[in-house]
């Protein structure tokens, strides 16, 4: 006879979860850019929310999309307590995951310092009141950040298939220790790769068949190798209004890209180096682990600005291959002027000054003469420097087309349109492949 047992409850196991699988399920809400469904109607931002109760409720999310969980088993898990959270078994297990994902090394949390001051903490008699409260944050950590990367990685070179590993092949040649083509004459400052049978023919030829031979300097010879270069990479991401503007989100997908190629860079490219600019209304670098909680602001897109800021950080880096990988959605709306400039009289009410002292003329409508002027220049020193720009436009307006086409043409770099959705392919596999491409 079949016998049936019961028991109590007892919620999901917490050791049995997949790490990987959760964290995917979270990037969503790390990654977050501000973007909501009504941001068309009502312009206005979501801030992160990166206290311990958004997180809680981002992991209940996951647990149910995951299937770990159902309605069902959060009621009953609320039901011994009132229907309340607070002091729960959801609560109680729920902390346990966050427990294992910051000892996994997957998230930190911390303790933010409070803005009351020392006495604020008593009562109005002297006597102390309630102790403040705490304010926990969480963030990712490196591993974290890697970890999103490989993700995104993963998943694009799973759908397309194997993708060769190493560094960047060039059509010369080079020393090295691997013997790959023929040889040639020793030159000082060659790697000693030496090819003997070559070596002893020379010496032969010269001075006939005897012993002993007597080797000259002409006589040496060393194998040669394909020549494979290292490459400089500044990202440049444009997170003016417009990229959570049109009903989408195009910030967040731009991130993402972001940490692949740089988990691309560390694992399969070590000499080669990664920075990021984001270009708004100024520009500035960005460290990687700042990048999962920016998020757009009510800028304009000074493009002028970002392309500079990103050819110093490339003429910094003694690299062979120096590139731009632009992702925008529009045409620059805005550029520094200065007040010597004969035109900044004609500009002077469509400008403000900046805390820096500086002047932004800005033109909402796009296509403005001055903008436009000095984004070219700026497009034309990199051209000069041998940058190369590689542009992601995530937008295909007619209007567009133009802008990007002459600059790509100027620093014979790649142009794509692309969407949301495909951004990650496009900018990877254009990485991996070195394919040349052209706006047609």
């Amino acid at each position: 006879m079949k016998f049936i047992r019961y028991s109590k409850f007892k919620g999901f196991d917490v050791f049995g979860i997949d790490l990987g699988s959760l964290m995917q399920s979270l990037s969503d809400k790390v990654l977050d850019s501000g973007f909501h469904e009504d941001y068309w109607y009502t312009r206005e931002r979501r801030p992160t929310d990166d206290t311990l109760d958004g997180l809680r409720e981002a992991l209940l999310r996951a647990l149910l999309e995951n299937g770990v969980l159902d309605p069902i088993d959060v009621e009953k898990m609320l039901a011994d307590n009132g229907d309340r959270f607070r002091g729960s078994l959801l609560e109680e297990l729920i902390n346990q995951l966050i427990e294992r994902l910051v000892e996994e090394g997957y998230l930190d949390i911390k303790e933010r310092e409070s803005d009351r001051e020392p006495g604020q903490g008593m009562g109005g008699n002297g006597e102390r009141g309630e102790p403040l409260p705490r304010d926990i944050r969480f963030q990712l950590t490196e591993k974290g950040l890697d970890f999103l990367g490989y993700k995104t990685l993963r998943d694009l070179l799973g759908s397309v298939g194997r993708s060769s590993a190493g560094r960047h092949d060039t059509h010369h040649l080079d020393t090295g220790v691997e013997a790959a083509l023929g040889a040639k004459q020793y030159e000082f400052g060659d790697t000693i790769n030496l090819d003997v049978n070559r070596t002893l023919l020379s010496a032969i030829g010269r001075e006939g068949l005897g012993v002993p031979l007597n080797l000259e300097y002409g006589d040496l010879y060393v194998r040669q190798q394909d020549y494979q270069s290292s490459c400089a990479t500044v990202v440049m991401l444009d997170c003016s209004h417009s990229m959570i503007l049109y009903g989408e989100d195009r910030f967040t997908p731009a991130k993402k890209v972001t940490l692949a190629l740089a988990h691309l860079i560390r694992t399969q490219y070590p000499g080669d180096t990664l920075d990021i600019v984001l270009f708004h209304d100024d520009a500035e670098e960005l460290p990687l682990a700042k990048l999962v909680s920016t998020q757009v602001g009510p800028y304009h897109t000074n493009t002028a600005e970002g392309l500079k800021l990103a050819r110093r950080i490339l003429t910094a880096k003694r690299k062979d291959m120096k590139q731009i990988v632009m992702v925008t959605d529009g045409k620059p709306t805005a550029a520094f002027i200065d007040t010597g400039n004969p035109a900044y009289l004609n500009y002077r009410r469509y400008s403000e000054i900046r805390p820096d002292n500086r002047v932004l003329y800005k033109n909402s409508m796009g296509n403005d003469p001055f903008v436009m002027a000095e984004t070219f220049k700026e497009v034309q020193a990199c051209a000069k420097g041998g940058v190369m720009i590689n542009t992601f436009m995530l937008a295909s307006d007619d209007y567009l087309v133009d802008f990007v086409k002459q600059m790509t043409a100027m620093t014979r770099g790649k142009a794509y349109f692309a969407n949301p959705s495909n951004l990650s392919q496009f900018v990877l596999m254009d990485f991996l492949k070195r394919r040349t491409r052209m706006v047609r």
